[in-house]
């Protein structure tokens, strides 16, 4: 065994690089071992995870693409531009977004080489623990070699739910990962799934030229938005085209000589087929554990799969720590780094903090979905007293120049103390926008504090300052 680190990060995606670059920043011999399912063309691993390479960098690309499109095709003349038939290049925008990709994850392997990071390029699993760390043996291609390491940090993500006897080939029937493949938009689109993926990328294919229909099997819409929120939405998807069927049951599903059958039961009981060119099948992610050997550290999953931690992220096992989409929460990006620069600091005595309460949840649909803190659902189950205040963009000057005039802002503070609970948005630009409630609630900011803060005009921004004035019933616009 000749090579040994302070710490040793199991995964280099987004939970797993930001907390190698923090633990090196700390002053860390640091390593990272990743075998990637996304090797670049040289065959070696692609850095970034799913996230970077098949997640949600290239599927925001796909939906910048897909809006540009539809907002020239039909959203032009309004502004006095008008030019001939409007085509969309599948390839090019395919081409465009991989080479996004492809420098985001050379990114990472530049941060990598200034933090003096060694990379490790195989698979990492546990093969036991003595007095001076943790034994870990990487698998990579030229063979194995065992390494040790002090403390260790588990950041090996999620991978696609499936669904038995639904068999993903990623040719007819995707998982998200070829739902960002396609080289031309089907006639018809079947996607299992109304969560944030199956919006999302149902949403590319509309726009490009899909029929698509979405199969739901909660009978309420967005059940985790706020009940507003889901309602705006619920009617603005209909509005553009999309068929949103809740409540169904899933039966079999088929490959025929022209794409793929499905079968399923409606909330009413009656049976129906779907007849479609390709399907998506988008009903969530699972931690991916496989091949850790954690039993040889005396760790094992719970029953959903993920790896039990306490509040800081640490495992049962003394100096080892788990973050991002293998450990309880939402499997969010941005959740995961947090965790990982968390896990970092603690390992250098640094006393961190998260409160996952402040944690922005966003869906990049047109228009665009975005919360944090509670939902006015949650504070009337906890029997919370609470005040609400609402307004709309279309009452905003810088929303209707943009065209972008859909959906509201909406505020939720206590009735007593007035620190804001919970903020939703859906319009432009509301994955922007929610930063600034985020950052309120860190600081335990009442609606008056945002009230009273001075925003630019016109901007989208006074949306939330008019939400936050609506609490008392102030609004000056409206």
């Amino acid at each position: 065994m000749n090579k040994q680190f302070d710490v040793l990060v199991i995964g280099a995606g987004p939970g797993g690089y930001i907390a190698a670059i923090r633990a090196a920043q700390l002053g860390f011999s640091v390593a990272c071992c990743e075998f990637s399912a996304y090797d670049d063309p040289a065959g070696e691993p692609r850095l970034g995870g799913t996230c970077l390479n098949a997640g949600c960098i290239p599927l925001k690309a796909l939906v910048a693409s897909s809006e540009l499109f539809e907002k020239a095709s039909h959203h032009l003349a309004e502004h006095g531009i008008t030019f001939g038939g409007v085509n969309i290049d599948v390839a090019t925008m395919q081409q465009r977004k991989e080479a996004i990709v492809t420098k985001m994850t050379a990114g990472v392997q530049f941060l990598f080489r200034k933090n003096r990071i060694t990379l490790l390029k195989g698979r990492g699993s546990f093969a036991g623990r003595t007095d001076a760390g943790y034994r870990i043996m990487i698998n990579g291609k030229d063979g194995e070699e065992e390494l040790l390491a002090q403390k260790v940090i588990i950041a090996t993500g999620s991978k696609a739910r499936q669904i038995p006897n639904i068999a993903v080939d990623n040719v007819c029937i995707c998982d998200n990962e070829g739902a960002l493949k396609f080289t031309e938009a089907p006639k018809k689109l079947g996607v299992i799934g109304a969560g944030v993926i199956g919006l999302e990328v149902g949403s590319v294919w509309r726009r490009l030229g899909a029929e698509v229909t979405i199969l739901e099997v909660m009978t309420s819409f967005l059940g985790a938005a706020d009940e507003s929120v889901s309602r705006e939405a619920s009617k603005l998807f209909l509005k553009q085209g999309l068929h949103i069927k809740l409540g169904v049951r899933i039966g079999q599903a088929k490959q025929t000589a022209n794409g793929v059958s499905i079968a399923y039961t409606d909330d009413q009981g009656s049976e129906h087929i779907l007849e479609c060119d390709k399907l998506i099948v988008s009903v969530g992610r699972t931690p991916y554990t496989e091949g850790l050997n954690l039993e040889a550290i005396g760790l094992q999953t719970d029953e959903r799969g993920f790896i039990p931690v306490n509040d800081h992220c640490a495992t049962a096992a003394p100096g080892v720590y788990a973050i991002g989409d293998v450990v309880r929460g939402p499997m969010l990006a941005h959740k995961a780094e947090d965790e990982g620069v968390m896990a970092a600091e603690l390992i250098a005595g640094q006393k961190p903090h998260l409160d996952y309460n402040s944690m922005p949840w966003v869906i990049y649909t047109t228009p665009e979905i975005a919360w944090v803190g509670k939902t006015e659902q949650q504070l009337r189950k906890e029997g919370h007293d609470y005040k609400t205040g609402q307004f709309p963009f279309a009452a905003n000057g810088r929303a209707l120049g943009l065209g972008d005039a859909e959906g509201f802002i909406k505020m939720l503070a206590d009735a007593t103390t007035d620190e804001i609970l919970g903020v939703h948005i859906i319009g432009a630009s509301a994955s922007d926008l929610i930063a600034e409630a985020a950052l309120a609630m860190e600081f335990r900011a009442s609606s008056e504090d945002v009230a009273r803060t001075c925003h630019p005009h016109p901007s989208l921004s006074e949306v939330m300052r008019e939400a936050a004035l609506a609490i008392e019933k102030r609004a000056l616009n409206m």
